[in-house]
């Protein structure tokens, strides 16, 4: 099984945030999919298909950024055989850069911080680079609104990435 995680807060108000990147990719994966956020497990909206024949489930964790690993450690205790790759933003990435990890540090994203302390760092992370503009504060940064026609075609190439890592 594969558990693909989107990052991001679930108030309307944060929806087409930087940092609800990994949110705008798992649904946009859905999409794709056909497949939809219609169910709660594990204090996260889930959408539940298959890929490549493998069961997969979406998740969009329902406990803000900053306590993404409460969510987490609920799926991977409860899935103990399940991949788990994480969607995030990073502002240490250029406006578009995508990096993938197999394993690593939080860096700077607390909400990666949060996995990292209840599950430890040994979980696959796709970051999607927002950039920065030094001329707000951070957290005015990643929480503005992106620009959607910049941001489609990443999000597509970030849904590619992830079928490619997960076929």
């Amino acid at each position: 099984m594969n558990i693909i995680i989107g990052l991001g807060n679930p108030e309307k108000k944060y929806y087409g945030t930087y940092h609800n990147v990994g949110f705008a990719c798992v649904d946009a994966l859905a999409n794709k999919l056909g497949i939809s956020f219609d169910k709660q497990k594990c204090k996260a909206d889930v959408a539940e298909g298959t890929f490549n024949g493998e069961k997969i489930l979406l998740v969009k964790p329902l406990t803000y950024m900053n306590l993404s690993g409460e969510c987490v450690v609920m799926l991977k205790q409860k899935f103990k055989d399940a991949r788990i790759l994480v969607v995030v933003d990073d502002i240490d990435l250029p406006k578009g850069n995508i990096r993938y990890r197999e394993k690593g540090s939080a860096g700077t994203h607390n909400g990666l911080r949060s996995i990292v302390a209840y599950i430890g760092q040994d979980f696959e992370r796709i970051k999607v680079g927002i950039g920065r503009d030094i001329s707000l504060d951070l957290a005015d940064y990643v929480l503005s609104k992106y620009d959607e026609k910049v941001f489609e075609p990443i999000i597509a190439k970030v849904v590619e990435e992830i079928c490619e890592r997960i076929s």
